[in-house]
This record gives C-alpha cells, structure tokens and sequence, in this order.
C-alpha cells in the first residue's frame, strides 16, 4: 500500500513540473513566432542569446537588424536617421519580443489582424530602461506610441499629418514613459536591477544562462498561474497504475 502513495506522489510532482514548464516555455501566437521554442543553432548578431531557445528563426533574426526589414516594414528612421547608439536598443527590443520562450507570464489575447496574442507588463530591469532612454534621448520622433497612429500610406510608417519630430527626451521625458508607452504597455519600468531575479533582461550574454528563466518562475509562482490539471491526469492514470502493483 505504502508503495503505490508513493508511486502516485512522484507521478503528480512530474506531472506538475511537466506542466509548469510547458506553461514557461513557449511562443506567443503572433506573426513571426514559431509554434513552439526550441534550438535554432545560430541566430543573428544581437540576437545570439536564445540561440539555444527560441521562438524566433534565423532568418527573423536576420530582418530584425534591418532598418526597414520585411517583418513589420517598419521604418526606424521616421524622422531623419537614428542614432546607431540608440537602433541598437530597437534591435534587442525586436530580438527580445520575437525570439523569448520566458515571456509567458505577461501573454495576453488580443484582436488584431496580425496577433492572436501579445505581451504586457513584462517588468523590464531598470538598467535595461534607463539605458535604452539615455542612449536614445537625443534621437527624434514624432510619436510617443509606436502601435498605432501611423500613416501607412507609403507601405511603411510615416509620421501623421500635423505631427512634429521632437527630441526621444521631449516625447519621452522620463525612461520610465518610454518603456511604457512606446508599445502600448508591453513593458513595465521596475526600480530592481539587473540578477535580482524580480526584472527580466533584454541585454545578456549569450555565454551565460538565460537570466529570465528564473524570473518567468518567479512570477507565474506569484500571480498562482494555473496549471493544465494535472489533478485529472492522476484520477484517470491511478487506476491503471494501481493495478500495475
């Protein structure tokens, strides 16, 4: 008797660890995102990092560092040429949205023509933040959310009719707005840093583990995510399993 509890209590932890991994390791059903994340051998520049994971393919890693790439046609340089120093926080932006298997806890639905799903709240580490406002504050936009407003006439984004291009800190007076506001809330500005485990980074190295796994358990554990029942894998696999004893 004591034997087959037993059984049934290491059946129900791997069912759990099971589910809780499939729940943290997966893609969002959006554009260019695979079905599900797994190696991809080597991806692009910037994108490096989840070479070992990710939702993305090579070839969007690749059209991620474009200036105006195939998989928005979106135009970065919408008000005269950007800063290299600041592109490169677009880019890991780009990579980090289109090749993360952590992001998970912050999926939502949504209804668009082009996502099934999309990211919110996802709590960006305050260097990742802070960083990308310095480096971007003296570039222009017109803009101050980049979803929507956009005048598409051209087949890639212009500024509206009436719009003025203003300096990255004028539009954005705080890094805090842009990393808030620039997508209509994907991310949130956190006061924690970088390896406290509570903020998720688009900057790391690809030499070293991916610090977001960490953080996606940690938050899916604190907003109690629901596991896919594993309660009724045990009621319909105990019987068979008992009678195994």
């Amino acid at each position: 008797m004591a034997a087959r509890w037993v059984l049934l209590g290491l059946l129900a932890a791997c069912v759990t660890e099971a589910a809780k991994k499939d729940m943290l390791n997966v893609c969002m059903d959006a554009k260019h995102h695979k079905t599900k994340p797994g190696p991809e051998g080597e991806l692009h520049n910037q994108c490096t990092p989840w070479k070992d994971n990710a939702c993305c393919t090579a070839n969007t890693s690749m059209e991620a560092h474009k200036d105006q790439s195939y998989l928005y046609s979106f135009n970065w340089n919408h008000c005269g040429g950007m800063k290299d120093k600041c592109k490169r926080h677009f880019i890991q932006d780009t990579c980090f949205y289109e090749c993360s298997p952590n992001l998970g806890p912050w999926i939502v639905q949504t209804d668009t023509s082009w996502r099934r799903e999309r990211i919110m709240d996802v709590p960006l580490c305050k260097e990742d933040c802070d960083q990308w406002w310095n480096d971007c504050q003296d570039s222009f936009t017109c803009k101050e959310n980049w979803h929507k407003g956009w005048n598409w006439t051209t087949g890639s984004n212009q500024c509206p009719r009436g719009s003025e291009c203003r300096p990255f800190k004028t539009v954005f007076p705080q890094p805090a707005d842009l990393c808030e506001k620039l997508w209509s809330r994907s991310y949130k500005y956190t006061t924690e840093s970088q390896g406290s485990g509570r903020c998720m980074q688009m900057w790391f190295s690809n030499t070293e583990v991916n610090p977001n796994v960490a953080v996606a358990e940690y938050y899916a554990r604190l907003a109690g995510a629901p596991m896919p029942g594993p309660g009724a894998w045990l009621f319909l696999l105990a019987p068979a399993l008992l009678a195994l004893l």
